[in-house]
């Protein structure tokens, strides 16, 4: 098996990554194709040290598209994301951290809702996720004001999952998808999807779904094997350890 951390890079440093048309189509195609690619399992999205990603490029804004103005954030993929923030990650960047499952923070990171300055509206599903990764009252406060927030604050409010020195962000998040690789796959795959599938459910149907899918995990043919580790495991390892 080849790498199973997929690094995609939205590469336009000279204007903070801000993503016209052409970018937003390439991302849209490397999230389709790594999503198809059964070899590689998470990706890291990144920018570089000093932004991860300012947004549109108003000077050149990418069209309206079915898959999200920036490329990929209306796609729903069927393994994680995590993105490697440093520096400026504000308008439509924020969104597309937010469309990633996880998102690893340089401490100098900046992230904000800044398009609210200029009249430009939240559509790349930040009005969406935004309350369902910091809650309602905090994601308010970041929409309707516009204003900034440092790394420390954004991880206190749990925009961000994971905050590092400055300029690590990108080793980090590839560690970390390198461990969430590392892990028994079907499991991954299948809880993650009961979390995302849940969001839309009332209680008994996310409870009847979670179940399938771990149905799923459980009679299949590679879960004994997992059991047997857990059995083989040294007595002084934590019960939980696998």
């Amino acid at each position: 098996m080849g790498d199973p951390v997929r690094v995609i890079s939205i590469g336009r440093p000279e204007v903070r990554n801000a993503i016209d048309s052409a970018t937003a189509q390439r991302l849209h195609d490397e999230m389709v194709a790594f999503d198809r690619d059964d070899e590689a399992r998470v990706a890291v999205l990144t920018g570089d040290t000093a932004a991860f990603c300012a947004g549109a490029d108003l000077r050149s804004l990418p069209r309206l598209r079915d898959s999200g103005p920036l490329g990929p954030t209306r796609l729903t993929l069927s393994k994680p994301v995590v993105a490697a923030v440093e520096g400026w990650c504000v308008a439509g960047g924020l969104e597309l951290a937010a469309w990633c499952d996880l998102r690893v923070a340089g401490d100098g990171a900046r992230f904000g809702c800044l398009e609210r300055r200029w009249g430009v509206p939240l559509i790349d599903g930040g009005t969406y996720r935004l309350p369902r990764i910091v809650g309602l009252g905090r994601a308010l406060d970041l929409i309707l004001t516009g204003r900034e927030i440092d790394a420390t604050e954004a991880e206190r409010i749990g925009l961000v999952d994971r905050l590092v020195p400055a300029g690590t962000a990108l080793d980090a998040a590839c560690e970390l998808a390198q461990q969430i690789a590392a892990a028994p796959w079907r499991c991954v795959v299948n809880d993650r999807r009961a979390v995302y599938d849940g969001l839309g459910l009332g209680l008994a149907e996310a409870l009847a779904n979670e179940d399938r899918l771990g149905r799923e995990v459980i009679f299949a043919d590679d879960f004994a094997a997992g059991v047997a580790r857990f059995e083989e495991r040294p007595r002084s390892a934590p019960p939980a350890d696998r």
